[in-house]
């Protein structure tokens, strides 16, 4: 009688590492997807988050609540302001009013970067097609230079 053999031979080894490979090779392009995926929606509801602060800084200042600068455009001159707080002109204490509770970052910047400098901002007096920094900030985009699932650079979201 033949004595029965424990373990497994090496072309079943070698068929179950072409098959896991072949798994792997399926997978990894849709994990990577995934990630970007997600990566794309944080970019969309920082960017939301960040231009509905400004808009509504924008209406405190037209209501009298933010008191403006002579001349200026109304939005406030940088980004920090939105979690920092602005003084209430309008409260006899001197409360400061908060847009933000936490500057949202750039998902596509570097991870060591303060937040603020992860965002490009447009200035009020610069045109839609070539935004430019200055006095205010107007509003904001991605300084990525990669382009997006859906074709769109990340700069022109």
């Amino acid at each position: 009688m033949r004595a029965h053999r424990q373990g497994f031979s090496l072309v079943e080894l070698l068929a179950v590492v072409a098959i896991m490979s072949i798994l792997a090779t399926i997978g990894l392009p849709l994990m990577e997807l995934s990630q970007r995926r997600t990566q794309e929606e944080d970019l969309r509801r920082s960017l939301r988050e960040i231009r509905s602060a400004l808009d509504q800084y924008k209406q405190l200042v037209d209501t009298g609540r933010i008191s403006q600068q002579a001349g200026g455009s109304g939005y406030p001159p940088s980004l920090e302001v939105l979690s920092q707080g602005v003084v209430d002109a309008q409260s006899p204490q001197a409360a400061k009013i908060y847009l933000l509770r936490q500057l949202p970052r750039d998902p596509m910047a570097p991870a060591d970067q303060a937040a603020a400098n992860t965002w490009a901002p447009r200035s009020y007096a610069s045109p839609p097609d070539e935004p430019q920094p200055g006095q205010d900030v107007f509003d904001v985009h991605s300084k990525s230079s990669a382009v997006g699932l859906n074709g769109v650079p990340y700069a022109q979201w």
